[in-house]
């Protein structure tokens, strides 16, 4: 322009240089002003916009001026044709072992059954016998032999002076210490379920409590396979230097004084055969209970359907569900989703409808994944990039937030419309402490970037908040409301969550490991989990709510007061979709 302006002013010809000079003095003071009011006009403009919602609105930074404009014309064209949203997000839940686990909606048979397993552990009288009664000397003798062969010391002086005269239920089911110690919870924790690469089916210990699909009508037969499966099997495990083959016992691990401080010194150098030894215990009672309370051909045939329907239907039963009443969404978030399910998903019809996006740090091993579905119609171009890194980048340096690998996604994408996106996934833990540092993270990250600050962001999110929460233990859902509130941000059942709006029941059976924390059938819905956990978050002022539902049928509608999962609707969480529309400015 300089350069311009010297070639205008040199060429006047026929005038006094001093008239020159005074005239290109007036038009170069005329080009200011003109270039101040554009760039004045602009800011406000740009400002104007990031008020009203044509650009993210996060309280806190500036956003980039151009792309604010940019965003803001796709906003209008969203304005323009009344575009429609719907939003949607679900924790799948992660497949559980063990079919008894929680108490589940089922049919009368099944209601009595877990009735009598109550009664037979809360009022045991005369059938609360001794263990040597249940696990017998020969049993116990049978597992010294074992121990021997594979170089562990005896347990006898434990079996003697310990164990075999205790009471099944009130000395050895309902003992504290004993569950403290994790002597019968840590060896099914570690073999109760193994999956096995390449394998379709997983190898399960002979127990009642998980999909093991053997006899265990009478004690003898399951000792039998109990002793096969633990000492005689062999499985290929992964290790570091590929792959290897391996008896069940060796995969126990010692119990360490330092992570459970209940145990002694010399349980701790004795705890491999010793918690061999509770767990057979604790499998042994379990077999006895159930055909002492029912006939086997009875509960061990509810087992198999129930396994068929809950654990082996499960991946069927969410894609039918999502296929059938949730294709149409725009923005598909999803929590706990295994890497085998995501191959499911792109595999299905879905995949043609659906960018299916995992997070680059996928977690294979825990295989408790957050993933996002974008419409390919909606969002042509997929996932621009994911900016989950910065946000884990976000937390507070010092402090530890639980948060484990793939339990956040957060990706970039624009609308068809032009409008830009932030959208993300999260599974809290089960307190729900991480929520609010994730929020905060995610706005801190938007917030250091003027780009990102143009997009509008949908958040799905397993919040695991509570109505009653534990101070200091758990997140209350009515702070979480006014936390998410501090960044304009308001959810799709508004800016205030209904505490008692639940998203979730689910209550623990006696069927199960912790004792502690199961729940009696009168109890289901006083102490069980029932609890508002599940939102979507998004700006304040931009969208209008026309419709929000949950769903715990699969059928699109919610029945209130039911514990759920069903044999039919495969999670511990309802689906939650709403239906948005961008407001008139």
């Amino acid at each position: 322009m300089a350069y311009g302006r010297h070639r205008n002013l040199s060429s006047y010809q026929g005038r006094s240089s001093s008239e020159a000079l005074k005239k290109a003095e007036k038009s170069l003071a005329s080009y200011r002003n003109k270039t101040v009011a554009f760039i004045i006009a602009t800011i406000a403009y740009t400002a104007f916009l990031y008020s009203s919602g044509g650009a993210g609105h996060y309280l806190g930074g500036t956003p980039d001026a151009s792309l604010s404009l940019s965003a803001a014309k796709g906003m209008n064209s969203m304005r323009a044709v009344g575009r429609k949203l719907q939003l949607t997000t679900w924790n799948i839940a992660a497949i559980n072992n063990n079919p008894f686990e929680y108490w589940i909606t089922y049919n009368d048979e099944y209601e009595d059954l877990m009735k009598k397993v109550e009664n037979f552990l809360e009022e045991p009288g005369e059938r609360d016998v001794s263990v040597e009664n249940v696990f017998t000397e020969e049993m116990f003798a049978d597992l010294e032999n074992q121990f021997k062969e594979v170089g562990w010391p005896s347990v006898q002086s434990y079996w003697d002076e310990q164990f075999k005269n205790r009471k099944i239920v009130s000395q050895f089911m309902k003992d504290p210490l004993l569950g403290s110690k994790r002597l019968a919870s840590m060896p099914d924790r570690i073999t109760n379920t193994i999956n096995i690469p390449g394998q379709s089916e997983p190898i399960c210990r002979p127990t009642v409590i998980n999909q093991y699909d053997g006899d265990l009508s009478d004690l003898n037969k399951w000792w039998t396979e109990w002793k096969r499966f633990m000492f005689v099997k062999k499985i290929k495990v992964s290790t570091k230097m590929g792959s290897e083959e391996k008896q069940i016992y060796s995969m126990l691990k010692p119990i360490k004084k330092s992570k459970y401080p209940e145990i002694t010194e010399q349980e701790e150098i004795d705890s491999l055969p010793l918690q061999t030894m509770c767990g057979a215990i604790f499998d042994a009672i379990l077999v006895h209970m159930m055909n002492t309370v029912s006939e086997p051909s009875i509960w061990q045939d509810l087992k198999r359907t129930m396994v068929a329907e809950l654990n082996r239907m499960k991946f069927p039963h969410t894609l039918q569900i999502l296929t059938s009443k949730y294709a149409e969404s725009d923005i598909i978030t999803l929590q706990e989703v295994s890497s085998s399910f995501v191959d499911n998903l792109s595999e299905s019809s879905l995949g043609q409808r659906f960018h299916i996006i995992s997070p680059s740090n996928m977690d294979g091993v825990r295989d408790q994944n957050s993933i996002i579905m974008l419409s390919k119609e909606s969002f042509p171009g997929g996932a621009t990039k994911e900016i989950s890194a910065g946000v884990t980048a976000s937390f507070p340096p010092g402090v530890g937030v639980p948060v484990d690998k793939g339990d956040i996604l957060a990706v970039t994408a624009t609308h068809s419309d032009g409008v830009p996106f932030i959208v993300a996934s999260f599974h809290g833990d089960s307190n729900g402490l991480a929520t609010k540092p994730v929020l905060d993270a995610l706005i801190k990250s938007i917030n250091s970037d003027s780009d990102l600050m143009t997009h509008q962001l949908i958040f799905g999110l397993d919040a695991n908040t509570y109505e009653k929460a534990k101070p200091n233990k758990q997140q209350s859902v009515v702070d979480w409301g006014k936390h998410y509130a501090k960044f304009n941000l308001t959810s799709c059942w508004g800016d205030v969550p209904n505490p008692a709006n639940y998203t979730t029941f689910n209550a623990r059976t006696y069927l199960q490991p912790q004792l502690n924390k199961a729940c009696k059938q009168s109890d289901k819905r006083a102490k069980g989990d029932v609890n508002p956990k599940d939102f979507i978050l998004f700006q304040k002022g931009i969208f209008n709510v026309l419709q929000t539902w949950k769903d715990n049928t699969g059928d699109g509608t919610f029945t209130e007061n039911k514990a759920f999962p069903t044999l039919k609707f495969p999670s511990d969480h309802a689906i939650l979709s709403t239906i948005v529309q961008a407001k008139e400015t």
